[in-house]
């Protein structure tokens, strides 16, 4: 498959987003190296499970520096299953809902290393709850027949990935953020959990008109 096809795959997958961008960018990237890995027939869902592997690493090694390291490759294993899906034509409602698992259990990791951190817990369970409702929200109304990406709201993964991944680089440099950082995780995913469900409110009520 060329670059060009798997674009077109990708947007198609994705309710003809557009490809451009920073998401071109990704992609582009994610299509390079994901060329070994379907030469040596790695299946999406394997490298969905390795990244819940990885997350588990992470959170082992959560009071050294390697967390660093483990939580940034358990972000591209789970970034590039998807693109070793399409790239392959083995996309599937298995492999959808398998990936979708992988992602709430390497969140709910996320969330623990939180407070192992210090992070107060109910400020972690808050973001965490938030962040799993926005998430079934977007499930239930693709069950409702809303296919289109409505809409990209300010706390999507990449940045309750960033969230964790800024404290952890200082805590290299002896600066401690993690509180700082878990509250912003709540703000910014509690605003934007609301900011979606308004979107979906509206959208669906238009299509019963």
């Amino acid at each position: 498959m060329s670059r060009d096809d798997f674009f077109a795959n990708w947007s198609k997958a994705h309710g003809d987003a557009e490809v451009k961008g920073i998401v071109k960018a990704w992609l582009s990237i994610s299509f390079l190296i994901t060329r070994p890995l379907i030469v040596l027939r790695i299946t999406p869902n394997t490298l969905s499970f390795l990244s819940v592997i990885a997350a588990m690493v992470f959170l082992v090694l959560i009071e050294t520096h390697w967390a660093i390291f483990f939580l940034v490759l358990s972000l591209l294993l789970d970034g590039i299953d998807g693109t070793v899906a399409i790239s392959t034509g083995k996309t599937s409602k298995f492999g959808a809902l398998v990936d979708a698992v992988a992602d709430r259990i390497v969140e709910g990791i996320w969330a623990y290393a939180f407070f192992q951190l210090g992070a107060p817990w109910q400020v972690i369970a808050v973001a965490w709850s938030a962040a799993a409702t926005q998430e079934y929200m977007r499930a239930r109304a693709g069950g409702l027949g809303v296919t289109k990406v409505l809409m990209v709201t300010w706390s999507e993964r990449p940045v309750r990935a960033t969230l964790i991944f800024i404290p952890l680089v200082g805590r290299v440099f002896g600066l401690e953020l993690f509180v700082v950082a878990a509250f912003a995780w709540a703000l910014l995913q509690v605003t934007s959990a609301a900011f979606l469900f308004n979107s979906l409110r509206l959208h669906l009520q238009q299509s019963q008109r």
